[in-house]
């Protein structure tokens, strides 16, 4: 994948995250739970009896929100630098680690990090070294 860093905009980086900070901690308020996306979407496939809609309407809603951005702008070119394998393997290995780590990146670097989680700031700094390590051996060693 690739960035055009020409288009990259200070402004709207962090409106986005502002957003996403304010709906994980509105999300926390209103209804006391955490909105990392591997606990939201492990749910759905072990429901709990009056679980399942709340969780439902959060996955619709990521997958509306760019289908909405669509009518407002034309969402950027993409760009992946791999097979379908290779994205298979890297897809089943996130979710191994999903499990293994009591959640994904978006739980534990957003929602952990915001509450102050000893645990969720271990694992961000697990996830960004494993990330670093794996750019420079595939950019510089590979």
């Amino acid at each position: 994948m690739a960035i055009d860093w020409n288009a990259f905009t200070p402004g709207t980086a962090l409106a986005g995250g502002a957003l996403i900070g304010l709906a994980a901690g509105g999300f926390f308020l209103l209804s006391g739970r955490i909105a990392g996306i591997s606990g939201v979407v492990g749910g759905l496939l072990r429901p709990r009896r009056g679980d399942r809609a709340w969780r439902v309407a959060f996955v619709a809603g990521l997958i509306a929100a760019p289908l909405a951005y669509v009518l407002a702008a034309p969402l950027p070119a993409v760009r992946i630098d791999a097979g379908p394998g290779l994205l298979i393997a890297a897809g089943l290995l996130v979710g191994v680690g999903t499990r293994y780590g009591a959640g994904c990146t978006s739980g534990h670097g957003v929602c952990g990090l915001s509450r102050w989680s000893v645990r969720s700031l271990v694992a961000t700094l697990v996830f960004m070294a494993a990330g670093m390590g794996t750019v420079f051996v595939l950019r510089h060693l590979g």
